[in-house]
């Protein structure tokens, strides 16, 4: 590991080591990251206030979750925000007008939906409430959007037979998906069941498929896989990916994507 690697980067380094091992110890840090005891500590604080860790004597711990757990929707739309910003525009540069897209339910997604607004001409079907929702405050006369029926999750959105049904017959040119998790041997996850069912839908009735996670995911496994690695035509996530989840997903998906986070680099020099 460099000596001289940038806060972020630090953090993504040792997240990786915690889910590859279990647990880290300080001092095996300060020597491995060539960095103080107090910046070592510090780095811990930031991923322990953002629940991707627990801090114990001497070092920190993984998370422990299980694949079932499903943050609600309020929870999860104030995680990552800058994040997310980035990655819904750099999305948003994908979509073409006069197109049919998807967007699954999600924060990111959700994200990404307010940035369509100046996108003549699109049909957009969610299986979102929220999605829609954003789609509709727009007030264009030229954008159909598209509700699918289902029952509702924790995370708001519409899932189980009838909205499978209805996607079953569509054909989209582009969806853009969300994702619970996403790591080499599971591929992208949900934690519902049902929720990863109604997606394997979307990602059947697409053209091109686009997922939409920030590098904090990476690493994260739900129960139900929605797609492989190799599913996604393009990954758009974020610079703050580790180096080994970049080579990795670099290999695997169609096209990789790092959306730049504006003020991150004042942020980590500070």
């Amino acid at each position: 590991m460099r000596c001289d690697v940038l806060a972020r980067q630090r953090q993504a380094l040792i997240l990786e080591e915690v889910r590859r091992t279990g647990a880290v110890r300080v001092g095996d840090l300060v020597v491995r990251l060539g960095v103080s005891d107090m910046t070592v500590r510090r780095d811990l604080d930031v991923l322990a206030a953002r629940g991707l860790l627990e801090k114990v004597y001497g070092g920190a711990t993984s998370v422990v979750g299980r694949s079932t757990d499903e943050p609600g929707f309020e929870a999860k739309s104030v995680r990552q925000l800058p994040e997310k910003e980035a990655i819904a525009e750099q999305a948003a540069g994908l979509v073409r007008p006069g197109t049919a897209i998807g967007l699954s339910a999600g924060t990111t997604t959700w994200t990404l939906a307010r940035f369509l607004d100046d996108i003549p001409d699109l049909t957009v079907v969610t299986n979102s409430i929220r999605v829609a929702d954003v789609l509709q405050q727009g007030g264009r006369t030229d954008r159909t959007v598209v509700l699918t029926g289902g029952v509702r999750t924790p995370s708001d959105a519409l899932v189980g037979p009838v909205a499978v049904q209805a996607l079953r017959s569509l054909h989209l040119d582009v969806v853009f998906l969300g994702v619970h998790g996403m790591a080499e041997r599971s591929g992208f996850t949900t934690p519902n069941l049902d929720e990863g069912e109604t997606d394997r839908a979307l990602v059947d009735a697409a053209g091109r498929v686009v997922v939409v996670a920030d590098h904090t995911k990476w690493g994260t496994v739900g129960i139900s896989t929605i797609a492989g690695l190799d599913e996604a035509d393009v990954l758009v996530t974020d610079e703050g990916l580790a180096e080994q989840a970049r080579a990795v997903l670099g290999e695997r998906v169609g096209e990789l994507v790092l959306a730049h986070v504006p003020g991150r680099e004042e942020e980590e020099l500070g």
